[in-house]
């Protein structure tokens, strides 16, 4: 069996990143992790925090027991903390946050809370760091999402078109949107890495029409590129119809009703990857066990739609997929920002 080591360019990447988070010599730093966490990324973090010299403690929960009725993957929601209150106190103390619990703090219940002390937070998506080191974000990721940022927050509608007959109608009026390009240097703030993605939450009553899930698009969830078209039909937010023959459209269908929840098939987010580094076929390169998959939800030009929970709209539930769909054209008030798949 290969047993990985701590390989000085994997520390140098992890070093980067944190001193891009304004991390130094004698600065507080908390590394939250839990029982299922993977190691080799605690012991790489750790040492890269010793080479910056920062004062770190580690905070290790255990992984809360299964509890959905079907597995879950991939939903940046991670239950770990579970409201503890002596973590809680721990993390509010200190002002930079490692988070490398298995699904991430992005969507946890307790993140407002955190952000509200003035901690920034740093997510690491639970990747192998093989995919961290490709991926360490550049100066201009950040002016990249920023300018993605301040385009969607001034459009009204989002339109997505594809030749494999995607239509989908998007009101983005009142729709917070955030872009990440990798790292977080300001308090009350979390981003994660890789980074490279602007997303959005329509309010209620936003989403409607047609998005077609072609072969070669991704269903992250189930970590595995999509081979025979699935048409998804869009009413109110909800989906309505699955169609589509093969094990693709029927593993959503059964994964989707095994909630018995109909938040489970309401919109979550849209928006789109911004990273030119990231790679489209990175799924391929390393075992299920080795990936969460941010990487092709960053890719550039992708369509990424989400189902699941969207707090502003007022649905909460733990069913979630991350679809990144490709050759796509992406709209904003008629503008396009995708151009069948290319980043423009």
């Amino acid at each position: 069996m290969f047993l990985p080591t701590l390989e000085p360019a994997w520390i140098s990447a992890f070093e980067a990143v944190f001193r891009r988070c304004k991390l130094a010599p004698g600065d507080l730093a908390c590394l939250l992790t839990e029982s299922r966490s993977r190691p080799l990324n605690i012991a790489l973090a750790e040492a890269a925090l010793a080479r910056i010299g920062a004062r770190f403690i580690r905070i290790s929960l255990p992984t809360p027991p299964q509890t959905a009725p079907v597995p879950i993957r991939s939903t940046g929601a991670s239950r770990a903390i579970a409201g503890h209150p002596a973590a809680l106190a721990a993390l509010a103390a200190c002002p930079f946050i490692v988070d490398l619990t298995v699904e991430g703090l992005l969507h946890a219940p307790e993140l407002k809370q955190i952000l509200g002390a003035g901690s920034r937070v740093l997510m690491v998506s639970n990747e192998h760091p093989d995919a961290l080191e490709r991926l360490v974000p550049q100066d201009a990721d950040e002016a990249q999402a920023k300018a993605a940022v301040k385009r969607t927050r001034a459009a009204k509608r989002m339109h997505v078109t594809s030749a494999a007959g995607t239509d989908l109608q998007v009101n983005m009026e009142g729709a917070p949107s955030v872009g990440v390009w990798g790292w977080t240097d300001r308090p009350g703030t979390i981003a994660h890495w890789p980074g490279g993605i602007l997303v959005a939450f329509p309010r209620a009553g936003s989403v409607e029409g047609r998005l077609v899930l072609d072969a070669g698009d991704v269903n992250l969830t189930f970590k595995r590129y999509i081979e025979r078209p699935v048409t998804l039909t869009i009413e109110d937010d909800h989906i309505t119809r699955i169609e589509g023959k093969g094990a693709d459209a029927e593993m959503m269908r059964r994964y989707l009703e095994a909630w018995g929840d109909r938040a489970a098939y309401a919109v979550s987010h849209v928006g789109w990857g911004l990273n030119r580094a990231a790679r489209y076929e990175a799924l391929t390169f390393y075992d299920r066990e080795d990936t969460n998959g941010t990487e092709l939800r960053a890719v550039a030009g992708n369509f990424l739609f989400s189902t699941g929970a969207n707090e502003f709209a007022g649905r909460f539930t733990e069913g979630h997929f991350d679809i990144p769909v490709f050759n796509t054209t992406i709209s904003l008030d008629g503008e396009d920002v995708v151009r069948e798949g290319v980043l423009l």
